[in-house]
């Protein structure tokens, strides 16, 4: 089980990794995983699990294009991150490292501290809200969440997504 990390509108990238933690102010950039939130939620970087979702508001992951915001997330573990829209820089960071985003709005019974499970293959997110079915990804997004990466997705396939086989 997982638990839901509920947070509003307009999250910026500041706010999920204020910028005297960026990983060039650290001596080891594995201790990113420390400050995720550490202004906005002190307590989410020493409480989250690996496997625990995010679901946001609107316009998740706006402002600086911080590609260290989505890492600080991937390093303490978060299975995906849920809202009705992100902001692209960040949705291309995210991708780019193999972190599940679905554009979806839920619904307000899905409060923070709820516990859920989610499967990423189908997109069924199962809540005491009930059953939801999340927007299926396009497949090459798919594609590169499985390989955990696009990094990882090129080593593995010798190319982008959506590039042909040569």
């Amino acid at each position: 089980m997982a638990r839901i990390w509920r947070f509003g509108p307009n999250i910026n990238t500041d706010q999920i990794v204020p910028g005297r933690y960026a990983p060039y102010m650290l001596k080891d950039e594995s201790t990113l995983r420390n400050y995720p939130f550490i202004e906005a939620r002190p307590e989410f970087a020493t409480t989250v699990q690996p496997g625990d979702l995010i679901v946001a508001g609107a316009n998740f992951g706006c402002g600086s294009s911080r590609e260290y915001a989505p890492l600080a997330l991937k390093l303490v573990g978060i299975g995906a991150i849920i809202a009705p829209l992100f902001a692209r820089i960040f949705y291309r960071n995210a991708l780019n490292l193999g972190i599940p985003l679905f554009e979806a709005d839920l619904p307000a019974a899905v409060v923070d501290g709820t516990t859920a499970t989610l499967d990423i293959a189908t997109g069924e997110l199962r809540t005491s809200a009930g059953l939801i079915t999340l927007p299926a990804p396009p497949d090459f997004v798919r594609d590169v969440w499985d390989a955990g990466g696009i990094v990882a997705y090129v080593r593995r396939h010798g190319r982008f997504p959506g590039q042909p086989a040569s």
